[in-house]
């Protein structure tokens, strides 16, 4: 696999936005529910990813890309609990790959390099949710996420219509 990824920092961001918006776009096209509906456009991908760029910026998140001849493919991001009795847990974001590159492993190899860098922070617990029934439910078993329930009707997909979520976590280290 040709395929590279690497943690994206302040000053390489605003090389790679058209990129994610891009990514953000195909997404929501092809169904993922991740906080938009289907009317998505360019203006407002940009707008949430100036969001993303201000929060990197305050270090409450970190965000990896994969590249694939020199084309972004794919990105993930983790939200950094800042509170004092948080210091321990990560929330995973936006597990994202483009539909044209999808059953490749990209999102496994994301998702790997995330969790590397969360233990290296000595974050020891991340958690997340997704659509339940999705097929990223699958990934996320597989890598040792185990879900503890969810809630009916939590989110609108693109398509406006309300659908469950599943809630995973994985423990990576206790705290001391």
């Amino acid at each position: 696999m040709s395929v590279q990824v690497r943690q994206l920092d302040v000053a390489d961001f605003d090389g790679h936005r058209q990129g994610l918006i891009t990514l953000l776009l195909d997404a929501v096209k092809n169904g993922a529910s991740v906080g938009f509906l289907g009317d998505i456009d360019s203006a407002q991908a940009d707008r949430y990813f100036s969001e993303v760029h201000h929060t990197l910026s305050s270090g409450a998140l970190a965000i990896w890309i994969a590249e694939d001849q020199g084309q972004l493919v794919g990105s993930v991001q983790l939200s950094l609990c800042l509170k004092p009795n948080g210091l321990n847990r990560g929330e995973v974001q936006k597990l994202l790959v483009l539909s044209s590159a999808r059953r490749r492993g990209i999102a496994r190899l994301l998702m790997q390099h995330l969790e590397a860098h969360t233990a290296t922070l000595q974050r020891g617990l991340l958690y997340l949710d997704t659509e339940a029934g999705s097929d990223a439910e699958n990934l996320y078993r597989s890598l040792g996420y185990t879900c503890i329930g969810g809630l009916p009707g939590y989110a609108c997909g693109p398509d406006g219509k309300y659908r469950a979520n599943a809630i995973y976590y994985k423990t990576l280290s206790l705290p001391d």
